[in-house]
C-alpha cells in the first residue's frame, strides 16, 4: 500500500473536487492508487457532483414552512430555471423548509447534518445534484418564532421565485398576515418602520438630498425645509408600515394592520438569486473550447 500523503490527498481533491476526508478515505480504500480512487468516487457519485461545484447556481426556489409557533423561510438554488419545474426539486425545497421549521438549526453547518429523506441533508443535496444533473445548493434559511396570540403570514410569488414570511403581533388572523406578506413581495421594503433605519443611512441620504437642492439653485433657507420633506418621503418609501398598502393605496400598511388590532413585528423576504453574480457565458468561446478538446 502506497503512503497516503497530504500531497496525494490534495491532488485527488483538485482532480475531483470532493472534501478532504472523502478523498483520504477513497485513497485508503484503493491503497493509494489515485486512478482507482477517482473511479471509486465516480462510482459513488461524489466526483460527478463535485465537478459541478464551480458552476453558478443562481436560479431555484424559495419556500416557507409553518409548524405551530415556529416558521422557516429557505432558498435552494439550481443552475437553470427549468429545474424549478422539476417535481423532485420542488419536493426537496419543501422538505428543507419543513426540516428547518421542525429542528430550528442555529446555522448552515447544523442544518446540513440534519437527517433528511436520503440520509443527512448534505447527502440528500448531493443525490439531488446527481439525479437532476445540475448543481443544487442550499443557500440560506431563517427561522422565526411567534407567540400564541400572533400570526405568521407566508406567501410565495411566481411559485417560489419570491418568498415572504411575516409576523404580526396582536392578531391570530393569518389572512391579514398573508396580505402583508403579499405587499412585501410586491414592494420590497427594507425595514419594518423608520426606527430600524440606521442613522448612517439617513445621514448619507440627507447629504445627497442637500446637494441636490443646492444644485437646483434653491436659497439656503429653503433647502433645509426641502431636505426635511424629501427625507420624510425617503423614509416612507423604505419602511413597510409607512408604505401605501397594495390592496388599498388610500391607507398605509401600518393603518391596515392597526385597524385589525395588530402591528407588524417582522418580515423576511427571499428573492431567488438576489446578490449572486450570474455568469454570462460566451457561446462561441464555449463551442470553440469543446472543438479543441
Amino acid at each position: 500500500m502506497g503512503q497516503i500523503t497530504a500531497k496525494l490527498v490534495k491532488e485527488l481533491r483538485d482532480m475531483t473536487g470532493v472534501g478532504m476526508m472523502d478523498a483520504k478515505k477513497a485513497l485508503v480504500e484503493t491503497e493509494g492508487v489515485i486512478e482507482k480512487a477517482i473511479d471509486l468516487l465516480r462510482e459513488k457519485g461524489m466526483a460527478k457532483a463535485a465537478k459541478k461545484s464551480d458552476r453558478i447556481a443562481a436560479e431555484g426556489l424559495a419556500s416557507v414552512a409553518i409548524k405551530g409557533n415556529v416558521a422557516a423561510i429557505v432558498e435552494v438554488n439550481s443552475e437553470t430555471d427549468f429545474v424549478s419545474k422539476n417535481e423532485m426539486f420542488q419536493n426537496l425545497v419543501k422538505e428543507i423548509a419543513e426540516l428547518m421549521a421542525e429542528h430550528r438549526p442555529a446555522n448552515m453547518e447544523e442544518a446540513l447534518k440534519l437527517e433528511a429523506s436520503k440520509g443527512t441533508l448534505e447527502a440528500t443535496l448531493i443525490e439531488a445534484t446527481q439525479v437532476i444533473g445540475e448543481k443544487i445548493s442550499f443557500r440560506r434559511f431563517h427561522v422565526v418564532e411567534k407567540g400564541d396570540n400572533d400570526a405568521f403570514g407566508g406567501y410565495l410569488h411566481m411559485g417560489g421565485r419570491i418568498a415572504v414570511l411575516t409576523v404580526l403581533e396582536g392578531t391570530t388572523d393569518e389572512t391579514v398576515a398573508r396580505d402583508v406578506a403579499m405587499h412585501v413581495a410586491a414592494i420590497n421594503p427594507r425595514y419594518v418602520d423608520e426606527s430600524q433605519i440606521p442613522q448612517s443611512e439617513l445621514d448619507h441620504e440627507k447629504a445627497i438630498l442637500t446637494e441636490q437642492a443646492l444644485n437646483e439653485g434653491k436659497p439656503a433657507n429653503i433647502v433645509e425645509k426641502m431636505v426635511e420633506g424629501r427625507l420624510k418621503k425617503f423614509k416612507a418609501e423604505i419602511a413597510l408600515v409607512d408604505q401605501p398598502f397594495v390592496k388599498d393605496p388610500d391607507m398605509t400598511v401600518g393603518k391596515f394592520v392597526a385597524d385589525k388590532g395588530a402591528k407588524v413585528a417582522s418580515f423576511t423576504r427571499f428573492e431567488v438569486g438576489e446578490g449572486i453574480e450570474k455568469r454570462v457565458d460566451n457561446f462561441v468561446e464555449e463551442v470553440m473550447s469543446q472543438i479543441k478538446q
